[in-house]
C-alpha cells in the first residue's frame, strides 16, 4: 500500500476498510482491524481526539447511576472492561476510589447500598476492591466536606488519560499496518456494488481512496456524514438514524482536597457530578447534560450557567464554597447519543449500536458508546466488518497491551496495574538518574515503556536539547511531531499532555513558535525534498 503519510506519496490508494473519524471509537476499530490483517486507512478532519474523546470525565467506570435507568447490560459490559483496560495500559489508567457522601434527602441508604452491591457483583473483579460504608467524621475524605455529611459509601472505578488513550490506539494501529491521516477531511464517498471511492482532502492535497468497506465512526458528525457526505450507488443520500447531541462541560479549579479519593455527589435534580483529583495540583468537577443543535458540535463551549451549576452543586458538599472565580480551565465535549425519545438528556442510553448496511458495498455506522466500552465496541465492529466482507478473522485485543503498556522489560512479570506503574517509575529513575523526579514521572505516565524512544541515547538532561517550556524539551517535541501526529501547540499542551494548565501565556507562545518553525520546515521540504534540514531529520519521518 502507498505510504499516505509522505508529502511526495502517490495520491491514490486501495484498502480493505476506510475508517472515518479519529476519536476513541475510530482509532480503536482501526487498531482491531489492522491487528486482524485488514488493510486500513483512517482519516480524521482535525487532530486525534480533538473533540469528544478528549473531553470526557476521564473515568473508566461502569456507570453507577445507569442502574437507576435499568441499564444493567450496559453497566455489566462496562464493569467487565474496567480491569481489561487497566491491565492493558497501566501508565495512563489506574484504579480510583470514589466517595459518595450520604444525603438522606436524595436517596435512602438502603437504596445506595443495594446499588453498590450490584455494582460489586455484576462482573468479576481481580484488582479493584469492593464497596464499603465509612464514617466521614473519621475518614480522610470527610475533612473537606460540610459537617452534616457524617456517613459515606466508598467504591472502586478507574481513571484514564482519555486523549492519550486515543493516541495509543492510533500508534498501535499504525504499528500493525494502518494508515492514520490526521487533518484530512473525507469530502465525498461514493458507493457502488463492489466498493467505495472516497475523496480525502488533507495537508498534502486531494487524494482518492478505494475501499471495500467504510466504517462511519464520526461521533457527533456520524449522522451528517451519512446525510451529506456518503452517497449510495445512485447518488442519493443514505438513510440514517437520528442522534441527540448532549454537551457535557467540566471545570478545573485549584486543588480542593489533599487525599487521593474522588467524590461522586448526588444533586437535587437527580443528576450526579464528580470531583476528581487532577494533574496533582487541581480538582476536576463535572459534568453537565445540555442538549444542543447539530450545527457545529466542534464549537461547543461551556456556558456561564453551566459554570454556576457546577460550582453550586460542588458547594453543597464542600466546606469551602467553589465559585466561578476559582475556575482556571474549562472544557466541553458533545456526546453523540442515539435518540431513544427520552425527555431527559441524562436518561438517554450511553450504550452503543452498530448498524450494518449491506445493500451494496459494506457500510458500518457506529452510534453512541462511552469511552469505557471502546475496546469491546471495536471488537464487535471488527467482527461485523469481517462478516460483511465474508472474511471473518479472530478477535485479539482482550489481554493485549496498548502502546507502551507492556512494562515487563522494566519490572518483570506484572502483578497489579497500580503497583506495576510505581515499580516502573522507580526503574526509570534508577536507569536515568539524571532525570528530575517530576519529569521522570510525567514521561513514564505519558509514554510507558516507549519512554526509551523519547529519551533516545540521552545520558544527561542537556542531551534532551533546548527546554522550550518548563519540563518540555526539544527531544520530546520532536518525538511528538514525528510519532504522534502533533502539529500545533494545542495538540501538545492540551491533548498529548495537560501542560497547558501549568504554563503562562508566554510559555505557551514559546511552544507555539517551536511548531511554527517545524511546520515551515515541513512545507519547504514538501516543495523541495532536497532542502530538508539534516538536524533531527524530522521532515521525512513525520507520520
Amino acid at each position: 500500500m502507498n505510504d499516505l503519510s509522505s508529502p511526495v506519496a502517490a495520491k491514490t490508494t486501495e484498502c480493505d476498510v476506510l475508517v472515518v473519524g479519529g476519536g476513541i471509537n475510530g482509532c480503536g476499530i482501526a487498531r482491531d482491524l489492522a491487528g486482524r490483517g485488514f488493510r486500513v486507512v483512517l482519516c480524521e478532519k482535525d487532530d486525534l481526539a480533538a473533540h469528544t474523546s478528549s473531553s470526557s470525565t476521564k473515568l473508566i467506570h461502569g456507570g453507577l447511576r445507569y442502574l437507576e435507568y435499568y441499564e444493567f447490560s450496559l453497566v455489566r459490559k462496562a464493569l467487565q472492561e474496567r480491569e481489561v483496560l487497566l491491565k492493558s495500559a497501566p501508565h495512563i489508567m489506574w484504579p480510583l476510589r470514589f466517595v459518595m457522601p450520604h444525603d438522606p434527602s436524595m436517596r435512602p441508604a438502603w437504596m445506595v447500598r443495594m446499588g453498590l452491591f450490584l455494582y460489586d457483583h455484576l462482573a468479576k473483579r481481580e484488582v479493584l476492591p469492593g464497596s464499603r460504608t465509612v464514617d466521614l467524621r473519621q475518614h480522610k475524605a470527610g475533612q473537606p466536606l460540610k459537617p452534616q455529611y457524617k456517613r459515606g459509601f466508598v467504591y472502586s472505578d478507574g481513571w484514564v488519560d482519555d486523549a492519550r488513550l486515543v493516541v495509543l490506539n492510533a500508534v498501535d494501529a499504525r504499528a500493525r499496518g494502518a494508515q492514520i491521516l490526521t487533518r484530512t477531511r473525507c469530502t465525498a464517498v461514493q458507493r457502488d456494488a463492489t466498493g467505495w471511492t472516497a475523496t480525502l482532502d488533507g495537508p498534502d492535497g486531494i487524494r482518492t481512496v478505494r475501499a471495500r468497506a467504510v466504517v462511519n465512526a464520526a461521533g457527533p458528525w456520524a449522522e451528517s456524514f451519512l446525510r451529506n457526505t456518503a452517497k449510495a450507488a445512485k447518488g442519493e443520500a443514505l438513510a440514517t438514524k437520528s442522534l441527540r447531541l448532549v454537551k457535557g462541560s467540566h471545570i478545573v479549579v485549584k486543588r480542593i482536597f489533599d487525599h487521593d479519593h474522588a467524590y461522586i455527589f448526588q444533586n437535587p435534580d437527580k443528576r450526579i457530578i464528580f470531583a476528581i483529583p487532577y494533574q496533582d495540583d487541581y480538582t476536576l468537577i463535572g459534568t453537565t447534560d445540555v442538549e444542543i443543535g447539530a450545527d457545529d458540535p466542534g464549537a461547543a463551549r461551556i456556558s456561564p450557567e453551566e459554570i454556576d451549576y457546577l460550582c453550586a452543586q460542588a458547594s453543597r458538599y464542600f466546606e469551602k464554597p467553589v465559585v466561578p472565580a476559582d475556575v482556571v480551565w474549562t472544557y466541553s465535549g458533545v456526546r453523540p447519543l442515539l435518540d431513544d425519545a427520552s425527555g431527559d438528556p441524562s436518561a438517554v442510553t450511553r450504550d452503543y449500536l452498530l448498524e450494518a448496511n449491506t445493500a451494496a458495498a459494506p457500510l458500518l455506522s457506529v452510534w453512541g458508546g462511552k469511552i469505557t466500552t471502546f475496546r469491546k465496541l471495536a471488537e464487535d465492529a471488527a467482527d461485523e466488518v469481517g462478516r460483511m466482507l465474508g472474511d471473518a478473522r479472530p478477535a485479539w485485543t482482550e489481554g493485549a497491551f496498548l502502546a507502551g503498556g507492556d512494562l515487563s522489560g522494566w519490572i518483570g512479570a506484572p502483578t497489579r496495574p497500580d503497583e506495576d506503574f510505581e515499580r516502573f517509575v522507580a526503574a526509570v529513575q534508577k536507569r536515568h538518574a539524571w532525570l528530575p523526579a517530576p519529569l521522570a514521572r510525567r514521561l513514564a505516565h505519558a509514554y510507558g515503556a516507549r519512554i526509551t524512544d523519547v529519551l533516545g541515547d540521552a545520558t544527561a538532561l542537556a542531551d534532551l536539547g533546548v527546554e522550550v517550556a518548563p519540563g518540555l524539551h526539544d527531544a520530546e517535541l520532536r518525538y511528538l511531531y514525528a510519532q504522534e501526529w502533533v502539529r500545533t501547540a494545542d495538540d501538545a499542551l492540551w491533548r498529548r499532555s495537560k501542560l497547558g494548565l501549568r504554563y503562562t501565556p508566554r510559555e505557551r507562545a514559546a511552544v507555539a513558535r517551536w511548531f511554527d518553525d517545524q511546520n515551515d520546515e515541513r512545507q519547504t521540504d514538501a516543495i523541495d525534498p532536497r532542502a530538508h534540514h539534516q538536524e533531527g531529520g524530522r521532515a521525512d519521518v513525520a507520520p
